[in-house]
């Protein structure tokens, strides 16, 4: 009986001892977290990290966007609005190239979207209504307008009041061949102008930021502008 106590005993420190094993690798495991993201922090988007990708983040955000109505101005094929098309209630793309029009609508038929349609027309005539959509898109198009002004100016007349535009272009370079490689016409836009634009058009809630930066020459930025029709 006693040799049974001094096992019960015995056990029951072991495990006291385990427990308490436990708890200090479990602490330690949390402070090598700790130092991990602490050393990284404010480099994520640069370093390397397992199952981080602009892919996997893209398709996270995609699940955020609300059954609206979206314009996609100076579309091209639509990429972008071959993703949004999965959650939005309607998208229109309009584009001035004939074939960008007939190879969309003809993705958007083979990704069995019945909510996605393509539309020949000049973004600084859009041949659109008034008023209809919830959210327009100027992704890399502004710069290959003749008349940005003008064509911000549709985007606010197309808009439902409280829509949003959402800007993305290239930021204000020097790079004079992107006008014979990718026919642009503006070499890019400062952040000053993309705001006197959208304020002139008459959006309210205005920001202009600058999101990227490429790593190679002739280290094109990326700005990101957003107005609200008031």
């Amino acid at each position: 009986m006693l040799q049974a106590a001094c096992a019960a005993v015995e056990s029951t420190t072991q495990i006291g001892e385990d427990t308490a094993n436990l708890k200090r690798i479990l602490e330690k495991r949390k402070q090598q977290s700790e130092q991990y993201f602490n050393s990284v922090a404010g480099r994520l988007g640069k370093n390397y990290c397992p199952g981080r990708s602009w892919e996997a983040i893209g398709h996270f955000l995609l699940h955020l966007t609300p059954k609206i109505k979206i314009v996609d101005l100076g579309a091209g094929e639509g990429l972008l609005s071959q993703l949004l098309a999965r959650r939005a209630e309607k998208i229109v793309c309009v584009d001035n190239s004939p074939k960008m029009v007939e190879f969309g609508s003809e993705l958007a038929k083979k990704n069995g979207f019945t909510n996605l349609s393509y539309k020949l027309g000049d973004i600084e005539a859009v041949p659109l209504e008034d008023g209809v959509f919830d959210l327009a898109l100027l992704s890399q198009a502004l710069h290959h307008a003749q008349h940005p002004q003008q064509a911000i100016q549709e985007a606010f007349r197309i808009l439902k009041p409280g829509g949003k535009l959402i800007i993305i272009d290239l930021l204000e370079h020097q790079f004079e061949k992107a006008h014979e490689l990718y026919a642009d016409v503006w070499l890019g836009f400062s952040e000053n102008k993309l705001y006197q634009f959208l304020k002139d058009a008459g959006f309210r809630q205005i920001e202009v930021n600058v999101v990227s930066q490429e790593a190679e020459a002739p280290n094109f930025q990326t700005v990101l502008a957003s107005g609200v029709k008031g």
